[in-house]
């Protein structure tokens, strides 16, 4: 949990766990959920909003989004990340305002920067009108005494693709055809504004109707809950609320590393750069703002997600495949027609923490071990880790990689940057690490504990691991029963 937002996680969560048990019992109608809502905000008295009416809406528009609903407002989104409007009223309109520091001056320099008429004189200062301005920020560099500040909204100085804008009444917009999901905004927003479709009532019917549903753990999940809970331990807290099994996603590292190495060695020889394929945010990012690299650049290998679910869709036919890890983007994945078998459904750690709540079921440590992944696969949780396993792989093969030059992307700009260089044939480097999320996924904007936290688990629960190579580790695996490219093609 993010302790900035941790007001904002809470009710968020407390709505997702309601919702859990009214699913558990068949009892997800309208008159439930709406009791729901009247024992989260009982009145008379608002807790944090002007009244308990609009306190009241905004659950109501949470308990969609905790149904894997659209919101009433946006009923034919596409998008899993969307804008709770009434929640959205307290941030000011004005990007850039006068501050008391203006001297009202005789110059004017402010007033005589601007194009559009916005700025006009009061009896004491100056004024900036917000239907006029354009955001150029001219005044501001012009005023001699500093006095115009320009003030951004958390929501969207958080955007790393400039997906966010406000229309004439302030509340936030999100462009679809911009945003890449990555589920940044969510956690920025002091006021819970902005919120992400979640799909546990869908893993519950799964589970109810008795097929099975195998749970599959990114490989960030190891320390996101201290030292003694191990993997064992989350798979067997997994197997109690449901789940047929659990499988680590380090796996799918692993497989991802052996292909993708494939890739990079065969264009090193011919001179051509690529991109990795496993963040979510960063082939939206590539889908949506750079066409040309996403057709040309990008690795053709599936993510670990992926590789994972197909890998036990064809071991576990009609199996229900849920991925469960620290990122937003995941759920879009999950949704992508154009990659054949990925997983059904993609949930958070806090998702998961409110469906085990539901079953009163909590994570304890165990003596049992379990492993499928290197350290290698594990590794893809951190910036650098991907880039360090596919070279492993090469090397492995007896490959030569003292030559091979990296660029290591951690964050949105970051990977903006690279991805422009590339595009202007400018990028001094054969391949680029994409991950829109600074530190790598451990940083993901739904991560459980602060990133420095996990890190100091994972070094520990690591260190544990056993030092098997990746290649050897895939000879215990049906590679042969499953395809490892995007397309589906064996």
């Amino acid at each position: 949990m993010v302790t900035s937002d941790k007001g904002i996680i809470s009710l968020k969560h407390s709505i997702m766990e309601e919702i859990c048990k009214l699913a558990w019992a068949d009892q997800l109608d309208a008159g439930h959920k709406e009791q729901v809502v009247y024992e989260i905000i009982p009145g008379p008295k608002p807790d944090y909003r002007c009244c308990i009416y609009k306190e009241r809406e905004i659950v109501r528009q949470r308990i969609h989004l905790a149904c894997g609903e659209n919101l009433p407002s946006n009923p034919l989104s596409k998008n899993v990340v969307q804008v709770i409007e009434p929640a959205c009223d307290d941030c000011p309109i004005s990007a850039y305002s006068v501050t008391d520091v203006c001297r009202f001056c005789l110059g004017k320099a402010c007033m005589n920067s601007c194009k559009f008429g916005a700025i006009f004189q009061g009896e004491t200062r100056m004024h900036i009108d917000p239907s006029k301005c354009k955001e150029c920020g001219m005044c501001a560099k012009e005023c001699p005494y500093h006095a115009i500040v320009h003030r951004v909204r958390p929501c969207k100085k958080s955007c790393p693709v400039g997906a966010i804008s406000y229309d004439e009444f302030g509340f936030c917009k999100i462009d679809e055809d911009k945003c890449v999901q990555c589920g940044h905004c969510i956690h920025n927003c002091p006021f819970g504004a902005i919120g992400s479709k979640t799909y546990l009532v869908h893993v519950i019917n799964a589970i109810k109707s008795g097929k099975e549903v195998i749970a599959m753990c990114a490989p960030a999940t190891e320390g996101q809950f201290g030292e003694e809970i191990t993997m064992a331990s989350i798979k067997k807290g997994l197997k109690e609320i449901g789940f047929a099994d659990m499988v680590e996603v380090g796996l799918g590292g692993d497989m991802t590393a052996a292909y993708e190495s494939e890739e990079w060695s065969e264009a090193k020889e011919e001179g051509h750069k690529m991109t990795t394929s496993c963040c979510p945010a960063f082939i939206n990012m590539l889908r949506q703002h750079f066409p040309e690299i996403f057709r040309d650049n990008m690795s053709s290998t599936v993510s670990p997600m992926c590789a994972i679910s197909r890998y036990l869709k064809a071991t576990h036919p009609g199996c229900v495949t849920v991925f469960v890890g620290p990122c937003i983007a995941k759920k879009s994945e999950t949704l992508d027609a154009s990659v054949p078998d990925n997983a059904d459904y993609a949930i958070t750690y806090g998702e998961l923490r409110a469906l085990m709540r539901s079953k009163d079921v909590a994570f304890e440590p165990v003596e049992d071990e379990y492993q499928e992944s290197s350290v290698w696969g594990k590794g893809f949780a951190s910036s650098g880790g991907v880039a360090q396993a596919v070279i492993e792989c090469m090397q492995e093969r007896g490959e030569d990689t003292s030559d091979i030059k990296l660029m290591q992307c951690a964050g949105g700009d970051q990977c903006k940057k690279a991805l422009m260089l590339l595009k202007a044939g400018k990028l001094d480097a054969d391949f680029i690490e994409g991950m829109v999320c600074p530190g790598g996924c451990v940083g993901g904007p739904s991560r459980h504990r602060s990133e420095a936290t996990v890190l100091k688990a994972r070094k520990t629960l690591l260190g544990q691991a056993d030092d098997r190579k990746i290649l050897k580790n895939l000879e215990d695996y049906p590679m042969d029963k499953f395809s490892m490219y995007r397309d589906g093609h064996m």
